[in-house]
């Protein structure tokens, strides 16, 4: 039987699984109970038979033998050091939920532990293509052993001091088996603080504190160039606990939290978590008040779950339980990885037992095979998380500074036009505005609107681009059905209007398309656009449209970008295409000519749609450049609806590192 807690959720309480066997794995586990001066100390040598076929490594010894040659590729080199990269933009954190059934006295199974130790060592490495996971942290959730006794501890202290010997960055916490009472961090010495206590978590990679008593730790790990706080908490904290956690993670003011513990929240049938009674205490007094505390984690019941909960700064905190005791060889010391990608904004979930996959897909047994890797979608799982925006309220940042408008005016620069020196954030644009050509040559833009449009369809906005010279920026409110908006236009004698750009040119603007956006009234709409048509331009040319302008940077109904341009050596266009872009994100876009092809660039990446044809220079009639307006058969036919900020244009192609964003 095992016992129901107050959630009424079954949890790790006495029930020990049926774990001995004499299959081929009692060997190794032999040598490694004599390995560690267990065997003749009372405690069984029943085999870890339950397997079709046991790993080669199943000792010890064998294993780290094994395990130093096959470190292709890992971060962990020099000697078995722990070395993982604190700069890379990926990286992961192991957590390892109750591994209780596998330390129970005389039922002692070292194995299984000893491999997923062995594959955080190495790093996760991907043993085909030599590749790793970064892994940075593993962080044990409790219920290390079943009853807290000394001789199971004895065991698990040899297989952790495989991470004590490669300096590696890793908690352990007390789970109500580790200490077999229901105190708080105050009850004093344990087995488990003997072993796991603050004189050994000082060694530990990245150590930061502990609380008085031992119980509680702190660590403060590199990843991704940032520094990341995991706090390791006892499975009952007392209020000299909660003080201690509450002020270490005030201590570290823009430092994000994940949080481990034992008893936290507990699933339903479906996967559905909910807080336990001791977790709603933890809520209140640490978490919600804590918006640093960004992921939970914690283990004690079964089955897996997780939810999303809103803290009291209205920000989300991932709250999951994993804990896999209840399944096939006392959980087979399963790991769950979190998987960051700070490119991404992702968090990807997998849980998987590196011991079985140690064993040929041909060697395992029935149940071994179904528990290699969990596939439900509250083990394999993604987080979407945008770090900058959720850490923003206690790290936010650094905006880049704006630049002087001559340190943009690189040699050869036709025009360049920026908006922060307009009216105060969502002011209208006067029609009496005139935009300066920040080169000084004469291209300044004058406001133009569509019959019958509203006051406020032009604004001035303080929202811009990360990366954006200038601080501000232009909101279009244009419609299709009917035409409404304002737009901008060079003036009549601006040169620019004249200009063939024979020996190649780059056109170079930022935009944002808001969440509003709406194809059916706004595709096909133009960033910027020139006057006159093509077949005033002469031009009859395969798949020509007589009746649509000689040069547009247009947005397509996906929404992408399109540069479609009647060069001076063809009959015919010449198109550049985008990628879809997904809404209320600022982007840069870039199209790059050498006087012979054309490249757009979106963010600095060359996108795959680039025609080989030689396209050379811009048709013209001498007409104005529009920005925000698309004519159609000579007649202003569309408004853009979105944010613009600077625009610039080069007379030459730019490297990507002279870019803008540069």
């Amino acid at each position: 039987m095992h016992d129901i807690h107050e959630s009424g959720q079954a949890c790790g309480c006495p029930r020990t699984a049926d774990l001995d066997g004499d299959g081929p794995a009692a060997a190794g586990r032999r040598r490694f109970l004599r390995g560690a001066g267990l065997v003749g100390a009372g405690v069984g040598t029943a085999g870890l038979g339950l397997l079709g076929a046991a790993p080669a490594s199943a000792a010890p010894g064998d294993a780290s033998e094994k395990a130093k040659k096959e470190k292709k590729g890992n971060k962990a080199k020099g000697g078995g050091r722990w070395q993982p990269d604190p700069d890379a933009r990926r990286f992961t954190v192991v957590v390892m939920p109750d591994t209780q059934y596998l330390f129970d006295q005389d039922r002692i199974h070292p194995a299984p532990l000893e491999a997923s130790i062995r594959y955080v060592l190495d790093g996760g490495v991907n043993r085909e293509d030599g590749t790793d996971d970064n892994i940075v942290f593993l962080a044990h959730l409790g219920d290390v052993t079943e009853n807290g006794l000394a001789v199971e501890y004895a065991a698990v202290t040899k297989v952790f001091g495989l991470l004590d010997d490669a300096g590696a960055a890793y908690g352990v916490l007390a789970g109500n088996h580790d200490v077999r009472s229901s105190t708080d961090d105050r009850r004093g010495s344990t087995p488990y603080l003997e072993t796991f206590g603050k004189e050994r978590a000082a060694r530990t990679s990245g150590y930061h504190a502990s609380s008085p008593d031992g119980y509680n730790t702190c660590h403060i790990f590199t990843a991704g160039g940032r520094p990341w706080m995991l706090l390791s908490l006892d499975w009952r904290l007392s209020d000299a606990g909660f003080a201690w956690a509450n002020a270490v993670i005030a201590a570290n003011p823009k430092v994000p939290v994940i949080l481990t513990t034992h008893d936290l929240a507990y699933a339903d049938g479906g996967g559905r978590a909910e807080l336990s009674d001791y977790g709603k205490k933890l809520w209140d007094r640490l978490i919600s008040g804590n918006d640093q505390i960004f992921l939970t984690v914690n283990g004690h019941y079964w089955p897996p779950g997780r939810t999303v909960l809103r803290n009291k700064a209205g920000h989300d905190v991932h709250v999951h339980i994993t804990n896999y005791q209840d399944r096939y060889y006392g959980g087979a010391a399963m790991i769950r990885a979190y998987r960051f990608d700070l490119d991404r904004n992702t968090v990807d979930v997998s849980t998987f037992s590196p011991w079985i996959q140690e064993i040929a897909a041909e060697e395992r047994n029935t149940l071994a095979a179904q528990e290699v890797e969990l596939t439900s979608d509250v083990d394999r799982f993604s987080l979407a998380i945008d770090f900058d925006r959720r850490f923003a309220g206690f790290a936010p940042v650094p905006q880049r500074p704006a630049r002087r408008a001559a340190e943009l005016l690189v040699r050869d620069t036709a025009a360049y036009w920026r908006f922060d020196g307009g009216g105060g954030d969502g002011t209208a644009v006067s029609p009496q505005q005139v935009v300066k050509d920040l080169t000084g040559q004469g291209n300044d833009l004058l406001p133009q609107s569509a019959p019958g449009t509203p006051d406020g369809a032009l604004t001035w906005s303080a929202d811009h681009h990360p990366d954006q010279p200038g601080h501000g920026s232009l909101l279009f409110k244009g419609t299709r059905s009917p035409v409404h908006g304002g737009y901008l236009q060079t003036v009549p004698t601006a040169p620019i209007n004249r200009e063939t750009f024979e020996r190649g040119f780059t056109v170079e603007a930022f935009c944002k398309l808001p969440a509003d956006w709406d194809s059916g009234q706004s595709r096909w709409s133009a960033l910027l656009s020139r006057w006159g048509t093509a077949s005033e331009a002469g031009r009859s040319g395969p798949g020509t449209d007589a009746d649509e302008p000689v040069v547009t940077l247009s947005v397509s109904e996906a929404p992408a970008l399109q540069w479609c341009v009647y060069p001076v050596n063809q009959t015919g266009s010449s198109t550049c295409w985008g990628h879809q872009m997904p809404l209320d994100r600022w982007w840069h876009v870039a199209v790059v000519n050498d006087g012979r092809l054309s490249r757009m660039y979106v963010d600095g990446c060359e996108v795959a749609r680039n025609p080989a044809t030689p396209a050379v220079g811009l048709a013209t009639l001498g007409r104005p450049w529009m920005l925000g307006g698309y004519s159609y058969a000579g007649v202003l036919d569309k408004v853009f609806h979105g944010y613009v900020g600077d625009v610039r244009i080069v007379r030459r192609a730019l490297r990507v590192g002279e870019f803008m964003t540069a």
